[in-house]
C-alpha cells in the first residue's frame, strides 16, 4: 500500500472538498489509488445528495449574467440556510449554470418537472458546457456533497434580444427581475433605461405588459364586480363608472399603463419614459421562494 501522506489528503481534500477524515479514509480503502479514492467519495457524495434531497430548500439566491447586452439569463437556486448561500462554491454554482444556460439554451429545468421533454431541453439533464464528462445535475451533486445542504434549481429565464437589449435588476438577492427591450436607441442609452424599468417591476409587480394581455374573462369578471358596486344610477352612468375602474385596473396590473415608480410627481407612465421608439418584449419577475412562482410575461 502506498505511503499516505498529510499531503495527499490535503491534496484530496482540496480536489473534491469532502472533509479531511473523509479523505483519508477513501484513501485507505483504495489502497492508496489516489483516482479510486475520488470515486470513492464521488459515490458517497451521490450517497449523501439523495439523502438531502428530501430536505427544505428555502434559502438562496436569485441572480443574473447578462452576455453582451444581447443575451440575459436570470436564475433561482435555493439551499436551506443564507450561510451556504453566501459561500464561493455556491456562487460559483450560480455563475456557472447561468453561463452554461446563456449557451446551451435549456427549456425546462428537469425531466422529473416536464416528463414529456426530451432530456436534450432539460438543463439538468444537458452536458456542463465547461467539462462536458459532467452533466449540470453532476455539479449540483458535487455542491451538496460539499456544502452539506439540499440545493435546488428551481427556474431560470434565457431572454436573447436581437434588436434591442437584455437588462435586469436584482433587490438584494430575494427579487430578480429580467427584461428583453426592442428598441432604435443607442445602447449607451437604452442601457440606464430599461435597469429603470427592471427596477420598476421590482417594485411595483406587473402582471403583464400591456392591456391587450389582460384576457377578455378577466376583464368581464371586473366589470361584473363594477357594475355590482354601482347602483341606483341610469345604465349609461353606470358604464363610465365602470370604465373608469376599468382603466385604475389596467393602471395596477398593465407594466405600461402603471405611474414611474422613479417619476417624482408621479404623472409619468412607463409607456412616457419608454417612448415611441423602444418597446418591452418580455420581462421576468422573480421573488426568492414564493409560493407560486410568476411565469415570464411576452408580447
Amino acid at each position: 500500500m502506498a505511503t499516505i501522506t498529510a499531503d495527499i489528503v490535503k491534496d484530496l481534500r482540496e480536489k473534491t472538498g469532502a472533509g479531511m477524515m473523509e479523505c483519508k479514509k477513501a484513501l485507505v480503502e483504495s489502497g492508496g489509488d489516489f483516482e479510486k479514492a475520488i470515486d470513492t467519495l464521488r459515490q458517497k457524495g451521490l450517497a449523501t445528495a439523495a439523502k438531502k434531497a428530501s430536505r427544505s430548500a428555502s434559502q438562496g439566491l436569485i441572480s443574473s449574467y447578462i452576455q453582451a447586452d444581447r443575451v440575459g439569463v436570470m436564475v433561482e437556486i435555493n439551499c436551506e440556510t443564507d450561510f451556504v448561500a453566501r459561500t464561493d462554491d455556491f456562487q460559483t454554482l450560480i455563475r456557472d449554470v447561468m453561463e452554461h444556460i446563456a449557451e446551451a439554451k435549456p427549456v425546462y429545468v428537469s425531466l422529473e418537472e416536464t416528463p414529456s421533454a426530451k432530456p436534450e431541453d432539460c438543463l439538468l439533464e444537458q452536458a456542463f458546457v465547461k467539462d462536458p464528462a459532467k452533466k449540470i445535475k453532476d455539479l449540483v451533486t458535487e455542491k451538496v456533497a460539499k456544502l452539506g445542504e439540499n440545493i435546488v434549481i428551481r427556474r431560470f429565464v434565457r431572454y436573447q434580444a436581437d434588436n434591442g437589449l437584455v437588462g435586469a435588476y436584482i433587490h438584494m438577492d430575494k427579487i430578480g427581475v429580467m427584461v428583453a427591450s426592442e428598441s432604435a436607441v443607442k445602447a449607451d442609452d437604452l442601457r440606464p433605461l430599461i435597469k429603470d424599468v427592471a427596477m420598476h417591476i421590482a417594485a411595483a409587480n406587473p402582471t403583464c405588459i400591456s392591456r391587450d394581455q389582460v384576457p377578455q374573462d378577466v376583464i368581464e369578471r371586473e366589470k361584473a364586480i363594477y357594475r355590482a358596486q354601482v347602483t341606483g344610477k341610469p345604465a349609461e352612468i353606470t358604464e363610465k363608472i365602470v370604465d373608469g375602474k376599468l382603466e385604475k385596473f389596467y393602471g395596477d396590473v398593465c407594466l405600461l399603463e402603471q405611474v414611474f415608480v422613479k417619476d417624482p410627481e408621479g404623472k409619468k407612465k412607463v409607456k412616457d419614459v419608454l417612448g415611441a421608439g423602444t418597446m418591452v418584449k418580455s420581462f421576468a419577475r422573480f421573488q426568492l421562494g414564493e409560493t407560486q412562482p410568476s411565469e415570464p410575461k411576452s408580447c
